[in-house]
C-alpha cells in the first residue's frame, strides 16, 4: 500500500493572474534560515532611537553572496521593461521586495508569457543559483498582493525598518 503524501498547500490566490499590473510585497527566505547574505550588529547603542522614539537602522553588513543577490535585484528592472523595484532590504537570511508590475505598452503589444511575479522570482533565484554554483533558497517565496495606499506605506516602512529590528524578526536566530 502507498503512503499517501501530505498535500503542498498553496500559497498563491487562485484565478489571481500575477502577471497583471500592481504592486507586490515579495519575500524570498534563505533554506533552514541559514544566515548566508549578511550580518546586522545588534549591540545597543546609546542613541538607539531617533526623536519619535523609532529604533534607528542597525546597517546590514552583506557577505559576498549578499552583494551578489543585492546587484542581481537591481537588474531585475534592466532584464524586465515591464517590472519596476520600488523598495528592497537584504537581510542576513531573507530579502524583502516591493516589484511594481506596470501595464505593458499595447501599441507595441504584449508579448506572449510577459512576466509573471513567479517568472521574475524563479529567474532571479536561478540566477543567484548559477553564479554562486548552488542552491541557498527554500522553495517558492511568500507574496502579498498591496491593495492600497495605507498597505503599502505600512509595507514599505516595515521594508525600511527591518534591520533595526532584526532581534525581533520572525527569521532571527542566534
Amino acid at each position: 500500500m502507498q503512503k499517501k503524501l501530505p498535500s503542498r498547500k498553496l500559497i498563491r490566490l487562485k484565478e489571481y493572474d500575477y502577471s497583471q499590473a500592481g504592486y507586490y510585497f515579495i519575500t524570498i527566505c534563505v533554506k533552514d534560515g541559514r544566515k548566508l547574505l549578511g550580518n546586522i550588529d545588534i549591540t545597543p547603542t546609546p542613541n538607539s532611537v531617533d526623536t519619535v522614539g523609532a529604533p534607528i537602522g542597525h546597517p546590514v553588513e552583506l557577505s559576498q553572496i549578499g552583494l551578489k543577490v543585492e546587484s542581481a535585484i537591481l537588474q531585475i528592472s534592466k532584464k524586465y521593461k515591464d517590472v519596476s523595484l520600488d523598495k528592497y532590504i537584504v537581510m542576513p537570511n531573507h530579502i524583502h521586495m516591493i516589484l511594481i508590475l506596470q501595464q505593458a505598452d499595447k501599441s507595441s503589444g504584449r508579448p506572449m508569457g510577459a512576466p509573471t511575479i513567479s517568472t521574475v522570482i524563479n529567474q532571479f533565484k536561478g540566477y543567484i543559483t548559477k553564479q554562486i554554483g548552488f542552491s541557498i533558497w527554500q522553495k517558492s517565496f511568500h507574496d502579498h498582493i498591496i491593495r492600497n495606499k495605507k498597505e503599502y506605506l505600512h509595507i514599505w516602512r516595515y521594508i525600511d525598518e527591518n534591520p533595526a529590528y532584526w532581534s525581533k524578526d520572525k527569521y532571527y536566530s542566534d
